[in-house]
């Protein structure tokens, strides 16, 4: 594993949009990860419909307690990616009616708020997401939120040439973590997402306002969990001793 970090990382990487203005925070990375032009990555016919992972009621992949599946393939390989296992479009099993039957009967649970879409690269996924996601929104309508990571900055996606079935995808999201994770703006303060570029976007108002609106719920921590915790226990001892 070492070894396949290192030749990661030593891989040259590609701005393909060099000179392009406007792209939104963290591109061109500077050699941390692929770039692409408007269009340039076409999920339609990249994608070959492969899921590497499907796990249910958990909490660390958005708001509230959360099914989440992690489609296969991405082109931008990100540098210090931690799902690099999966940038392969044909890593993992092909999706099948069944496994959507049973996203669907997970999503009744009462405790489950909703689904997030995470990879590989979701936006380069569409054969599979969108399907699903219409189904999502005609079997629960919005009382089951969806949210969606992906390496595409918000702008990007906007750009002139973008291909449609991203449009389509992001019109069903409620939440975009948008942009490469960048190992140079690693900040493990941050709420759900792993570098300082990053963004959560309430998708539907910056669909109506058109930008970019961050999520009103953002809340990044000020200090690690472990210096908090450190912190009051000596407060306690302190306290105990006098």
């Amino acid at each position: 594993m070492g070894e396949f970090r290192k030749a990661e990382d030593e891989q040259k990487r590609h701005d393909f949009a060099e000179g392009e203005s406007g792209r939104g925070p963290g591109v061109p990375s500077r050699g941390l990860a692929n770039d692409p032009r408007a269009g340039q990555w076409d999920g339609r016919r990249m994608s070959k419909r492969m899921i590497a992972d499907y796990k249910t009621f958990i909490v660390t992949d958005g708001e509230g307690v959360r099914n989440s599946l992690y489609v296969s393939g991405c082109p931008f390989h990100c540098s210090g990616c931690f799902n690099a296992s999966i940038w392969d479009f044909q890593a993992g099993h092909e999706y099948s009616q069944r496994l959507e039957d049973r996203i669907i009967d997970d999503l009744r649970a009462p405790w489950v708020q909703g689904i997030t879409f995470l990879g590989g690269e979701p936006m380069l996924a569409t054969p599979v997401l969108v399907p699903l996601a219409r189904r999502i929104r005609r079997e629960f309508g919005h009382d089951k939120d969806i949210w969606c990571w992906t390496g595409y900055t918000w702008e990007e996606l906007m750009r002139e040439g973008e291909t449609h079935d991203k449009h389509e995808l992001l019109e069903l999201i409620d939440i975009l973590v948008d942009g490469r994770y960048l190992k140079d703006q690693h900040d493990s303060l941050l709420q759900f997402r792993g570098s300082r570029n990053q963004r959560i976007l309430d998708v539907p108002r910056s669909l109506a306002a058109g930008e970019p609106v961050v999520w009103a719920r953002l809340h990044d921590q000020e200090r690690q969990v472990s210096e908090i915790y450190l912190k009051d226990r000596d407060a306690g001892e302190g306290a105990q001793a006098s």
